[in-house]
């Protein structure tokens, strides 16, 4: 939806200080602590008319001589940067339509590498993180998570909504921060998807947190990273995340990996061992 990149452009203009970009506090009270819609038009080198325009909507086909000037005046990043100008693709309908529910078909080779790769932990995932299969060390580690219906079984919805969560990630902030930034990312190329927008419904109106961060709108999608765990069962783990895109799908397959002859490493045959003979699921 159009009005969707002038949301963007709201949240950013509103977190960037006058100080940041050379500009003095100016006289009276400031009702929000970020930029005036005057001042990033001007930053921008546009008319405060045309600017507001965008911001509602009304403009839905900026130039990229534009979308750029505003990236360095809002002092994006790169990504961030890419994100604007889907949203601005999006808006002047450069982009196709999006195609309603998203696939959910997996590729019986992506289910036979969940199976190959044990015992590292790994499972497939929908653009919005559904669960679209998970080898049994994937769900021991997520400890709880098999007690969902395959149906409610969602990375995201399970770092905000599941009790077990916040003892699990031992930095729950950045896991949750990460998780809605991918999600915003996800937004970009089809803001009103169903899937998309039911999940987003779903945790606005449960998760307060989930609710500040979505409109923080941030921007970063998944890529290898640290995680640490406080298992119920094996202790703690540090493990290497890698998060591979399939392409043409919007899947992602997540897997999980620890440093040979680390303490981890052995937690982590410690929860093969715990996750039994089972094989991957769904």
């Amino acid at each position: 939806m159009s009005s969707e990149l002038g949301v963007f452009l709201r949240a950013r203009r509103a977190r960037v200080r006058p100080s940041e970009v050379g500009l003095p506090p100016g006289p009276g009270a400031r009702r929000t602590p970020g930029l005036r819609r005057e001042e990033l038009a001007a930053l921008s080198g546009v008319s405060i008319d045309y600017y507001i325009r965008l911001e509602q909507g009304k403009e839905t086909n900026p130039s990229g001589a534009v979308l750029d000037a505003l990236a360095r005046a809002l002092r994006l990043d790169e990504e961030e940067h890419a994100h604007l100008y889907a949203l601005a693709d999006h808006a002047a309908r450069r982009t196709p339509p999006g195609r309603g529910a998203a696939d959910r078909t997996l590729r019986p080779s992506v289910r036979l590498l969940l199976e190959n790769i044990r015992p590292c932990p790994a499972y497939a995932l929908s653009r919005t993180g559904d669960v679209l299969a998970a080898n049994p060390e994937a769900l021991a580690l997520y400890a709880g998570l098999a007690d969902w219906p395959e149906e409610r079984r969602n990375t995201v919805r399970y770092v905000f909504l599941h009790p077990a969560a916040r003892g699990l990630l031992a930095d729950w902030d950045r896991s949750a921060a990460g998780c809605v930034a991918n999600l915003r990312g996800v937004a970009a190329s089809d803001p009103e998807a169903p899937d998309l927008a039911a999940l987003v419904d779903e945790l606005d109106a449960r998760s307060p947190e989930f609710a500040a961060l979505w409109r923080r709108y941030d921007v970063r999608h998944r890529r290898g990273e640290e995680k640490v765990f406080h298992h119920p069962e094996v202790g703690d783990l540090t493990l290497h995340v890698e998060s591979l895109r399939l392409t043409g799908t919007g899947q992602r397959v997540t897997i999980y990996q620890a440093s040979p002859g680390s303490p981890s490493h052995d937690a982590l045959a410690l929860l093969s061992m715990a996750a039994g003979t089972g094989r991957t699921v769904r």
